[in-house]
């Protein structure tokens, strides 16, 4: 069932939990993440947006994202990470999707304020909830490239408190020392930045760039305001390695269905695992 509104991301807030953002590239993500979804009882996003849009078509893939929420028993959300575009974001509201990101973290603030306003406007009007996103991460949405944080990308906490208060954005993604992609060193947040942020600002927080974060970093972070936890590496990673042990088997055959079988277990498997992180008490809401 599609998930709309903001109660799961707010309930999640409120226990020290956070809500999973899982990035689908394909028919297989899609089904993995669904059934991940299903299998834990937890409400998951499944992240269909910008990028993944440009191997898919976005027809296609918010066709599936769309469908697999709306055929499950799980609570699933359909959102679009990373937009830079106010028309893409406007297709994808028309569609259907149940939150959208806009990103315009590359913009000078001004600019930033002015793109997000336009897209909270648009979004009440299909009554979505809009995630922004306010200092850079370095690396790749789409490849791991061993990207290290720069500290004078990071967000500001009163100019976060400017952002959110001029925008009316549902949730702030947030740059303290994260990073897309898995990284040679382990990643150390800025736990006292995101405390402050937290303090600043009256919306849960979003942490991109989840993948291979220490246990304890992480726990850090959901004790300090971050409600939406943003996967992608993990379960490309997860992927590929299902698919290369599977590949000797199946070349003889020219079986591709069980490589896409492996792949899409594999998903499921690596994004149940995140999910028990991200609630760690373990209780089902």
């Amino acid at each position: 069932m599609l998930l709309h509104g903001t109660d799961a991301l707010k309930q999640a807030a409120a226990a020290g939990h956070a809500l999973p953002g899982f990035v689908a590239y394909n028919l297989e993500t899609v089904q993995g993440i669904t059934a991940a979804a299903e299998v834990s009882g937890r409400p998951v996003l499944i992240q269909a947006g910008s990028s993944p849009f440009k191997h898919a078509g976005r027809e296609a893939l918010m066709r599936l994202a769309l469908d697999a929420a709306e055929d499950s028993a799980a609570r699933l959300g359909v959102h679009l990470d990373h937009s830079r575009d106010i028309d893409e974001i406007t297709v994808c509201l028309r569609a259907g999707y149940t939150s959208v990101m806009v990103d315009g973290s590359h913009l000078p603030f001004a600019e930033n304020i002015a793109l997000t306003r336009e897209a909270v406007r648009r979004a009440r009007d299909h009554g979505v909830w809009v995630e922004a996103e306010l200092g850079a991460l370095a690396g790749d949405e789409d490849v791991s490239t061993d990207a290290v944080a720069h500290r004078t990308a990071m967000t500001d906490p009163r100019q976060a408190a400017e952002f959110v208060a001029a925008t009316g954005v549902d949730a702030l993604a947030v740059a303290v020392g994260n990073v897309h992609g898995f990284t040679k060193d382990p990643v150390r947040l800025d736990l006292d930045r995101l405390a402050a942020i937290h303090e600043a600002v009256p919306v849960p927080l979003v942490l991109h760039g989840a993948s291979g974060l220490p246990g304890g970093e992480l726990h850090g972070a959901l004790a300090r305001g971050v409600a939406k936890v943003n996967v992608n590496a993990e379960l490309r990673r997860a992927y590929l390695e299902a698919v290369r042990a599977s590949l000797p088997d199946a070349l003889p055959g020219s079986d591709v269905v069980s490589l896409w079988a492996a792949g899409r277990d594999a998903v499921r498997d690596a994004a149940l695992e995140v999910i028990g992180r991200l609630n760690p008490e373990g209780e089902t809401p």
